[in-house]
């Protein structure tokens, strides 16, 4: 009896919360966003957070090329061979769960009614087993991705210094912005030169959103363009356990404390809709 008991409040406790959901973009491919994605991740479960990070750059996925090992198995996986998502979860450094990219899938949202039923099903499960789910997203928007990232609690776009990829962020986020009058944006700089440097980048994108869209983002915090980084994507192993203490190591802690603790203030202002009800929604919609 007492055995019943005990796991029935680990099955209670266990399905008493869902997962926040994140999802990582950037306006254009080359400004290390699945670098970020993964590291992030790997920041958040040395804090005792239970992450997922599903790769959804279909087709280009490289979370398994930036750990050094290749998953035995990718979401084409479940798709394809029907094998269910907690088959396909691989284990990477840290404990850290992670779902492969793969190849050769086309839209999710091309799927029949049953296919996608299915996709929701299991999906909302794992929701109800972590603390928090990042997307890794393919590079741009495409109508496609519009309805992951229309479902997020929040999204972290990736840019760089350099002018290009200030006009590519700012044009993804407006693309949002658009369908979405609340979503919640947060700003990473990445390879900036000092923190003056990253704190001006972050200002010129913030002073146009505010200007011609109206909205307010926040920055989440720059990563310094450390030569450890390049160094540690040839070892093919993520930065932070390449060298721990370097500054790009430094500043990803930072901004995964930061990251927790705002959302730990901000935890009673998330809207109360989950983001596989938003989905559903939205796929419906489309049919």
């Amino acid at each position: 009896m007492n055995d019943q008991a005990e796991r029935l409040r680990e099955r209670l406790n266990r399905f008493r919360t869902q997962a926040s959901s994140i999802a990582v973009i950037s306006g254009k491919g080359g400004v290390g966003k699945s670098n970020f994605s993964l590291n992030f991740s790997l920041a958040l479960q040395n804090a005792k957070k239970r992450v997922l990070l599903f790769d959804l750059d279909i087709g280009m996925g490289n979370i398994d090329i930036l750990i050094g090992e290749s998953s035995k198995y990718s979401i084409v996986d479940f798709f394809e061979n029907q094998l269910p998502l907690t088959d396909i979860i691989s284990k990477g450094p840290y404990g850290l769960d992670f779902i492969s990219g793969g190849t050769g899938l086309g839209s999710i949202f091309k799927l029949n009614e049953k296919m996608f039923q299915r996709f929701i099903e299991e999906l909302e499960s794992l929701f109800q087993t972590y603390d928090i789910v990042i997307f890794d997203m393919g590079a741009g928007i495409s109508e496609d991705s519009l309805q992951f990232l229309l479902s997020v609690d929040e999204i972290i776009v990736i840019t760089t210094p350099e002018p290009t990829s200030l006009t590519d962020a700012y044009a993804a986020i407006k693309s949002i912005c658009v369908r979405h009058k609340t979503m919640s944006f947060s700003i990473v700089v990445n390879r900036s030169f000092n923190k003056k440097s990253g704190d001006s980048t972050f200002n010129r994108l913030y002073q146009t959103i505010v200007h011609f869209l109206k909205r307010e983002v926040t920055l989440l915090g720059s990563i310094p363009d450390d030569s450890t980084i390049m160094k540690a994507v040839i070892d093919q192993t993520p930065f932070l356990i390449y060298r721990p203490n370097c500054l790009a190591s430094k500043a990803m802690f930072t901004i995964s404390q930061d990251y927790l603790q705002r959302k730990s203030l901000d935890q009673a202002c998330l809207e109360s809709t989950s983001f596989i009800s938003k989905l559903k929604n939205l796929f419906m919609k489309g049919r």
